[in-house]
C-alpha cells in the first residue's frame, strides 16, 4: 500500500541517510557490537552531515525543523540495512525533546551546538533499582543547598550511559504523602561532576550494540543552573515527551519487523529442503502472507498515529494502543520468520537471530504491554 506520511524533503533526507548506513556503518557494525556501544566518531559524522540537528534552532548549529518524520525515516533506513542505532535514536527521539522544550536560553547556549555536532553526548535517567515502569516511586533525592543541589541515588538500565556527557536524572526535591507524582524534578549531571559514577555496563539478551549501564550520584553537586524547567515539575514533563517515546519504539518494530520478513523472503527462496525451495512449499507462503497483512496494518496504524504527533494531536491513550499493537506484531512476525530458516534461524550469523533477540525489548521499555493496556483501559472509562 502507498505510504502518505512523507514529503519529497524527507525522500531526499532518506537517501542521505541510506548512503550513510550502506558506506559509514553496516561495514563496521560488527565490531561495534563486540565492543557493545556505538563509537563516539560515529555521533560525529551524523553531526557533521546535520542528521543529530534537524530539530535544533538554526542558531545553534541545526536546521531548525521539528519534525519527527525525519527521526522515523532514520529508523527505516537502519532496520532496512539489518543493524540498529538505538543509541542514536535515544539521543533524538528520547532525551533531545527535554532540551528543547524546556532548557532556558543560558542553556541552550552552553549545550545545543554540541548537541547539534554531536560532540555532546546524552542519556535521561528515570528507571532506579525496584521501580520499573513506576515513575512516581523514585527515590533518587536532590537536596537544595544554596546555588545548587545535593544529589543522591542510583539509576540503572541506562540507556547511552557509558559515554553520557550530559544526564538528565529524575530526583525528588520534595515530598508529599498525598500525592506521589509531586516534587519530581530534572537536573543535568555533567560527566566529570565529584561523586557521579559510572557502574556496570549490563550484558543484555539483545541490541548489543546499545550499551546500557548503571549510574550512581553520591552527593554530587548540580548547579541550580542545570535544571532543566520548573522544580517539581518533572512528572508533567516526562508524560509530555511519552507518546513520542512510545512511538519511537514502535516506528522501531515495524521497521524491524519488516527487515525480518524481507531477509527471510530472500532466505527461503534460496534455501532447498528435499531438493525444492522452501519458498515453494504452501505453509511458507502462507506464514509470510499473514506476516506481510500483519506488518502492512501496522504500519497504517503507526503512520496515522505519526502524522497526529507531528501535528501535536497524539494522545497518550493512542500512543499506548500504537505500540502495544505494534510490539506485539514484531514479536508474532519475527518468530514465524525465524521459524522458517529451521536450525540456522538460531544461529547469530544470521541476521535473523539479532533480530529475534533485539525484538524482545520492545514489550519491556518505554512502558510494557501490560502498563499500555491499563493506560488504554483507563481511556475507556475502566
Amino acid at each position: 500500500m502507498r505510504r502518505e506520511l512523507f514529503t519529497p524533503d524527507h525522500e531526499a533526507f532518506r537517501r542521505l541517510v541510506r548512503d550513510f548506513v550502506a558506506n559509514e556503518v553496516v561495514p563496521h557494525y560488527a565490531s561495534w557490537e563486540e565492543a557493545g556501544r556505538l563509537p563516539r566518531a560515529l555521533f560525529e559524522q551524523l553531526g557533521s552531515l546535520g542528521l543529530l540537528g534537524m530539530a535544533v534552532p538554526e542558531e545553534y548549529g541545526g536546521a531548525g525543523l521539528d519534525d519527527y518524520r525525519y527521526n522515523v525515516v532514520l529508523q527505516e533506513e537502519a532496520a532496512r540495512a539489518l543493524v540498529t542505532l538505538g543509541t542514536v535514536r535515544t539521543q533524538l527521539d528520547v532525551v533531545l525533546p527535554y532540551f528543547l522544550a524546556y532548557a532556558g536560553k543560558e542553556q541552550r547556549g552552553r549545550w545545543f551546538p554540541g548537541l547539534a555536532a554531536g560532540t555532546l553526548l546524552t542519556a535521561i535517567a528515570m528507571t532506579e533499582p525496584g521501580t520499573g515502569s513506576d515513575l512516581a516511586g523514585i527515590r533518587t533525592t536532590a537536596v537544595r543547598d544554596g546555588d545548587a543541589y545535593v544529589l543522591s541515588g542510583a539509576k540503572t538500565f541506562i540507556t547511552g550511559g557509558l559515554l553520557a556527557d550530559l544526564v538528565i536524572v529524575v530526583a525528588r526535591t520534595s515530598t508529599d504523602p498525598g500525592n506521589r507524582r509531586a516534587g519530581l524534578t530534572l537536573l543535568v549531571v555533567e560527566d566529570g561532576m565529584p561523586g557521579f559514577t559510572r557502574g556496570r555496563v549490563l550484558n543484555k539478551m539483545g541490541i548489543k550494540v546499545q550499551d546500557t549501564v548503571e549510574l550512581a550520584f553520591d552527593g554530587v553537586r548540580v548547579p541550580v543552573a542545570n535544571r532543566l524547567g520548573e522544580e517539581g515539575a518533572a512528572f508533567g514533563y516526562l508524560g509530555h515527551n511519552l507518546p513520542q517515546e512510545r512511538m519511537t519504539v514502535a516506528v522501531g518494530s515495524v521497521a524491524q519487523a519488516r527487515a525480518a520478513l524481507d531477509t527471510t523472503i530472500a532466505y527461503v527462496k534460496e534455501r532447498q529442503v528435499f531438493g525444492t525451495p522452501v519458498a515453494s512449499f504452501q505453509n511458507t507462503k502462507f506464514e509470510l502472507a499473514a506476516v506481510a497483512a500483519e506488518i502492512e496494518a501496522a504500519q497504517m496504524m503507526l503512520d496515522r498515529a505519526v502524522t497526529e504527533l507531528v501535528g501535536g494531536e497524539l494522545s497518550g491513550a493512542d500512543a499506548a494502543k500504537v505500540k502495544l499493537f505494534c510490539t506485539e506484531m514484531q514479536a508474532r512476525a519475527v518468530d514465524r520468520c525465524l521459524q522458517l530458516f529451521g536450525g540456522y534461524g538460531y544461529m547469530l550469523e544470521y541476521p535473523i537471530a539479532r533480530l529475534y533477540a533485539d525484538a524482545r525489548i520492545t514489550r519491556i521499555y518505554a512502558g510494557t504491554s501490560e502498563v499500555m493496556k491499563v493506560i488504554i483501559a483507563k481511556s475507556l472509562g475502566l
